[in-house]
């Protein structure tokens, strides 16, 4: 658990969340934290919950508001600088010195290892504390604290009362954890023009997507209030203009609180068509990777919760992917990518307190990976590294996600992320911006006509 002074009453508070994890779904429904404990979010705890104090070695800084300066030569939509250029690793941890630090990896980091003795590495850099939001993100989390609570649904355990900010900053079980990841702070409305590359075991590199994107999270209308939000957290179309064999095609996605009204149609160029998608969630491909990606690994997780029982395990500091800024400085995609993993020179490690939340497959539930385990940022509540074991208890994929600092949102927020599989061997990134000038551009609110079948219809090959 967290070296510091508090360390025994984090195990004592860890020990109660766990408790309260092993609840079934049913049972996980919970009430909004009293005032007493949401003052905590203006003194020990920053505004989204995270312990303002750094740790008792210093290896851990105290969070002194995030990283809100803006490059002067930055242009919205344009490449993204590297703002820690000049760091460099306080060490590396190879194969050769993987015992020393164990302790403090994932299963999945550490089997990467394994796999690859000679060629994996993870560079460990100074942890800078960047995460910050806009106040009026943490005004509305501080009266999520006190006013939002989780509720049953027919798609399982979802948010009620919550809007414009963290849902949960002072969570009571795993259900809300995650729905504090799901709803994590990433801006509003942004364009993205994006690339998915499949590596495969034999090391070949494979272009599976080249699209114009636009998102959009109603979730965080400045002006919105929670009596009028209708549920659709997270909008997002794409339409492919690569490889040749999928240029024209195009998803459109909804996704709401209950998983159960969200959406997704596709247009096929070939058909001339938009389809919806029957079964758009869980363990079923989605198109937007080529089929690569299941829905719920987006963002290393993405999508409605009633598939599992979630279970707060505790805090604990590990080494994570942060302030990947250096991957998007990139001049070409290739530089990036190892025949088995990402280029260790461009992905900067850093230690920070992450959440573990484990999945357990819900009782009377199908899914092809049943047992699951992901690390929240505390500062972000960012799912940053997760890993899945199939039905046989072998650990069978690692997911990771590459942050960036954003000050002009301000955010620590994913622009990249991607899995390696430990059955097959290949490995998947999404979101790739290396080497290209329009990058992830924060624009004004799309019309809402934007997100709709007809907008498809109306840019589709004809």
């Amino acid at each position: 658990m967290t070296n510091n002074k508090k360390s025994g009453a984090f195990t004592l508070k860890a020990l109660c969340f766990a408790l309260l994890g092993t609840f079934s779904m049913a049972s996980q429904l919970t009430l909004a934290a009293t005032a007493e404990e949401a003052a905590k979010l203006n003194t020990s705890l920053t505004p989204f919950g995270a312990e303002r104090a750094g740790n008792a070695d210093g290896t851990i800084p105290a969070w002194d508001g995030g990283y809100t300066k803006v490059d002067p030569s930055f242009k919205e939509g344009g490449k993204r600088s590297d703002p820690f250029a000049a760091d460099k690793p306080l060490f590396s941890i190879t194969s050769k010195n993987l015992a020393q630090y164990a302790g403090k990896l994932t299963d999945g980091t550490k089997e990467m290892f394994k796999r690859y003795p000679d060629t994996y590495r993870v560079d460990v850099y100074p942890t800078r504390r960047t995460a910050a939001a806009p106040q009026w993100v943490y005004d509305n989390t501080l009266k999520n604290a006190t006013r939002a609570k989780l509720v049953d649904s027919s798609a399982g355990p979802v948010p009620e009362g919550a809007f414009g900010g963290i849902p949960f900053p002072i969570p009571k079980n795993g259900a809300e954890a995650m729905w504090n990841h799901l709803l994590n702070w990433r801006g509003t409305s942004v364009s993205m023009h994006i690339r998915h590359y499949l590596m495969t075991a034999d090391g070949k590199q494979v272009m599976t997507t080249e699209g114009q994107a636009i998102q959009e999270m109603p979730y965080y209308y400045q002006d919105g209030k929670p009596e009028t939000f209708t549920g659709d957290y997270w909008l997002f179309r794409l339409l492919n203009v690569g490889p040749p064999i999928r240029a024209g095609e195009q998803i459109l996605g909804r996704t709401n609180i209950n998983g159960d009204l969200s959406q997704a149609h596709v247009y096929l160029s070939g058909q001339r068509r938009v389809r919806k998608l029957p079964n758009a969630c869980c363990d079923t491909p989605t198109p937007a990777t080529a089929g690569v990606m299941s829905f719920d690994e987006l963002s290393v997780f993405q999508g409605r919760m009633d598939r599992f029982d979630w279970k707060l395990v505790g805090k604990q500091e590990m080494y994570i992917p942060y302030n990947t800024n250096k991957v998007q400085t990139a001049s070409k995609p290739e530089l990036l990518f190892s025949d088995h993993h990402m280029n260790p020179d461009y992905v900067r490690w850093e230690l920070h307190r992450v959440w573990v939340v484990e999945a357990q497959l819900a009782p009377g539930k199908r899914h092809q990976l049943p047992k699951g385990r992901y690390y929240l940022d505390e500062d972000t509540w960012q799912a940053m590294l997760g890993d899945r074991w199939d039905a046989n208890g072998q650990l069978a994929k690692t997911l990771w996600s590459l942050p960036a600092v954003m000050p002009d949102l301000p955010a620590q927020a994913q622009l990249s992320a991607g899995f390696y599989d430990l059955t097959s061997g290949s490995w998947f990134i999404q979101s790739v911006y290396a080497g290209m000038n329009d990058q992830y551009s924060v624009v004004d609110r799309f019309k809402p006509a934007e997100f709709s079948p007809a907008a498809m219809a109306g840019a589709g090959v004809r």
